[in-house]
């Protein structure tokens, strides 16, 4: 099962856990609270798993790319791996589903507060447009993960501050909603 909670303020190595001090836990129904949306996959049988078949039907995700995050895998690894971890949003659905290794995705809550979210072979995460996010590595400095997309890819993030996007303004509205 997934494990998030509220991070320090500290500006040390990324990535590290960054728990703050006792420990405050994030539950599911937290971060359902806030758009995002949590499944447990069998990635051991991706190629054939029924049930990411399923999700794929029922959620249009149609495209679908498979990146691995590693030193001497990924061209410009240094430069990327800055780049994720600069806080930013996007105009559609982020989908990631890890297939080996292991990561962090941090997101704001409503008070706009860090929340980071442990990410470990077969997790499957989706962050609604308009979300301020990140994502860095652990201390095991490696991931494999398929990338998910409704349609065509858009690789576009829009690094904070980006308020005026319209997929940010309903992003809000529905955070307002759900308080309510």
């Amino acid at each position: 099962m997934v494990e998030a909670w509220y991070m320090d303020e500290s500006q040390e190595d990324q990535r590290t856990p960054h728990r703050l001090q006792p420990n405050r836990p994030v539950s599911l129904e937290q971060l359902r609270s806030l758009g995002v949306t949590y499944r447990k996959l069998d990635a051991d049988n991706y190629e054939t798993d029924p049930r990411l078949k399923e999700i794929r039907r029922a959620e249009n995700y149609s495209w679908m790319d498979i990146i691995t995050i590693q030193k001497d895998k990924l061209p410009n690894y240094e430069e990327k791996i800055k780049t994720f971890y600069e806080e930013h949003l996007h105009l559609d659905d982020e989908i990631r589903y890890i297939l080996d290794g292991s990561g962090y995705f941090d997101v704001r809550d409503k008070d706009d507060k860090w929340i980071r979210i442990s990410m470990e072979k077969g997790d499957m995460i989706s962050l609604p447009a308009g979300i301020y996010h990140r994502f860095t590595l652990d201390e095991n400095n490696y991931v494999k993960a398929m990338r998910l997309f409704v349609g065509e890819p858009v690789w576009t993030p829009y690094n904070r501050p980006a308020d005026d996007f319209p997929a940010r303004k309903q992003y809000m509205k529905f955070l307002a909603e759900a308080a309510q």
